[in-house]
C-alpha cells in the first residue's frame, strides 16, 4: 500500500499538513512497539490510550499519526512538526481509509467468511484455492474485528485481485458494520454453534447475528452457507442474492461423499465431480465441510476442480487448529487450543476416537468460555461424548470443567479421571508428563483464554517448569 498523506487526510476529513503531498504512507500500525518506517500510527483506546505512544511511534519510523481532537494540542506540543492528522475518532478514520483503499484504489473481489467454528480454516482453504489462479491477500492471525479487518485491507498491494477476509463477532451489529465496510462479492457462513452464547442466549440469536454478513453483500453477490443447519436454511430464504449450500447431506448443492478420516489427513469425494478425489492435510468431517465451502467459492471464481484438489492437498493450516504434533516422549498430540465450544468439542472427539493406536487415548479439556448461564449444563453435557472404551483417560482443567468432572464420576474411576483448577496448570502438565507413553494419543482442546498452549509446550519439550 502506498498513498500520499494529503489523500488520506481528504478521505478521513482531516486538515493536511503543508507538506502532506510529499509524505508517502506505506503501512498502518496501532502498536507503537511494532511500527515500521513509512507507517501511519493509529492511536486506539484499550487498556492504555494509544495517544500516549504517538511520540514512540514517530521515533520508531512512523511518518504520520491520527489523533483525536481531545489530544490534539498536547500531542502537537510533544511531536513538534511531525505529521499529525486530527480526526473525530481514530478508529473510524482507519475504517474510512480502508474502505476508500479497498473500493476506490484496489477494487478486488472480496470473499467474507464467518461462522461459530471453522472460519479461519475455511479462510485458509479458500485463499489457497483462489491463489492457484489469482493474486490473493487473506486475513492474518486473528485480525477479524473492527480493527483487524481494515488493517488487513490496508495490507493489500495495489495489484491484489481477491481479498479473503475473516469476520468475527460477539455482539449484534458487528458483522453488519464489517460487511458494510468490505461489501463482499461472496459471503460464507461455515456453521452455527454456541460461541458467544453468553451474550446471545440462544443459537437462533447467534444465527441472526451471523446472517448480518449478507447485509453488505453486493446485489450480484453469492451467499454460501452450511445447508445442514436448519437455522441457516430458514434465514437464507429471505436473502435476495444467489445462494448455494454445502454439507454432508445429499440435498446440498455440494455434498461430501465417501469421507475417510486418517490421523493426518481426510479424503473425500464431492457430488458434483465424482471423478476428482479430494484430500485435506487435517482430520475431521467438520473440516470437510470447511473444504466444501472453499470449493464452492473456487467454483464461483471458475477455478478448475483439479486445481482446487491440488490446492487443498497442500494448503497451510493455521497453527493450533487441529494440528498433529509429536511430544517429548514420542506421543502423538492433537492440538486444538485456539477456541472451544460444545459443538467443536464433540466434533473433534468424534474424529479423535477413530484414530487407531496401540496405546491410550487421553483427552485434556479446558473450559469453554463465554457460555453464560448455560455454561454448567453445556460443560456437563459433554459426558455423553466420552466413553472409557474409546477415551481411556480424561484430564479436565478450569472451574467450568468441574461440572463435567462430576458428571463423569460414575463412568470413569479415580485412576482415569482427573480435575485441575485454573491455578494448577503446572500440576496438570507434570502429571501428564509423568504418565504418558510413546504410543499414546493426546487431545488438547480448550478456549484460548485457558492457555492450553502452555501445556502443549510442556509436552513438546518435556519441561515441568
Amino acid at each position: 500500500m502506498k498513498m500520499t498523506l494529503d489523500t488520506i487526510a481528504s478521505v478521513v476529513g482531516a486538515t493536511a499538513p503543508a507538506n502532506a503531498d510529499q509524505i508517502t504512507v506505506t503501512g498502518v500500525c496501532f502498536d507503537a512497539r511494532e511500527v515500521k518506517h513509512g507507517d501511519l500510527f493509529v492511536p486506539l483506546k484499550g487498556n492504555r490510550d494509544g495517544h500516549e505512544f504517538i511520540e514512540q511511534a514517530f521515533a520508531g519510523g512512523a511518518v504520520a499519526s491520527f489523533c483525536d481532537h481531545a489530544h490534539a494540542d498536547s500531542t502537537q506540543s510533544r511531536v513538534g512538526n511531525a505529521a499529525v492528522l486530527v480526526v473525530d475518532d481514530p478508529l473510524r478514520a482507519l475504517q474510512d481509509w480502508a474502505r476508500y483503499y479497498l473500493l476506490i484504489r484496489v477494487n478486488p473481489k472480496v470473499v467474507a467468511i464467518t461462522g461459530s467454528n471453522g472460519k479461519t480454516t475455511t479462510k485458509d482453504m479458500t485463499a489457497a484455492i483462489l491463489a492457484s489462479q489469482y493474486r490473493v491477500v487473506k486475513t492474518q492471525d486473528n485480525f477479524n474485528n473492527a480493527i483487524g479487518v481494515p488493517v488487513t485491507i490496508l495490507s493489500m498491494e495495489s495489484n491484489t485481485e481477491v481479498l479473503v477476509v475473516e469476520m468475527g463477532m460477539d455482539h449484534f451489529g458487528e458483522l453488519e458494520a464489517l460487511s458494510g465496510l468490505a461489501e463482499p462479492d461472496v459471503a460464507v457462513i461455515t456453521m452455527i454453534g454456541e460461541a458467544h452464547i453468553e451474550f446471545f442466549k440462544t443459537r437462533d440469536r447467534i444465527a441472526d447475528a451471523k446472517m448480518e454478513i449478507v447485509s453488505g453483500l453486493k446485489d450480484d453477490g453469492l451467499f454460501v452457507y452450511n445447508g445442514d443447519e436448519p437455522l441457516l436454511r430458514e434465514r437464507a430464504s429471505k436473502v435476495d442474492q444467489d445462494q448455494v449450500t454445502f454439507g454432508l447431506a445429499p440435498d446440498n448443492d455440494l455434498a461430501a461423499e465417501h469421507v475417510q478420516a486418517f490421523r493426518d489427513h481426510t479424503e473425500f469425494d464431492v457430488s458434483r465431480w465424482p471423478d476428482v478425489h479430494f484430500s485435506i492435510p487435517m482430520m475431521g468431517e467438520y473440516n470437510v465441510n470447511n473444504a466444501l465451502a472453499a470449493i464452492l467459492v473456487g467454483r464461483r471464481f471458475h477455478v478448475k476442480p483439479e486445481a482446487m484438489r491440488d490446492a487443498l492437498a497442500h494448503f497451510k493450516v493455521t497453527r493450533n487448529r487441529t494440528e498433529w504434533l509429536t511430544g517429548d516422549a514420542g506421543e502423538a498430540i492433537l492440538s486444538d487450543v485456539y477456541n472451544s465450544n460444545p459443538t467443536a468439542v464433540r466434533a473433534v472427539l468424534n474424529d479423535f476416537v477413530k484414530v487407531p493406536t496401540q496405546g491410550r487415548r487421553i483427552a485434556v479439556l479446558g473450559d469453554m468460555l463465554e457460555l453464560g448461564e448455560a455454561s454448567h449444563e453445556l460443560h456437563a453435557g459433554l459426558a455423553d461424548a466420552l466413553d472409557p472404551e474409546q477415551v481411556q483417560c480424561v484430564y479436565l482443567y478450569g472451574p467450568e470443567m468441574r461440572a463435567l468432572y462430576e458428571r463423569l464420576a460414575d463412568k470413569y474411576d479415580a485412576d482415569h479421571l482427573f480435575y485441575f483448577d485454573q491455578d494448577s496448570q503446572s500440576h496438570l502438565s507434570s502429571q501428564l508428563l509423568d504418565g504418558v507413553y510413546s504410543d499414546d494419543l493426546i487431545l488438547l482442546k480448550g478456549s484460548h483464554g485457558m492457555h492450553l498452549e502452555k501445556v502443549l509446550q510442556a509436552l513438546l519439550d518435556g519441561s515441568r517448569e
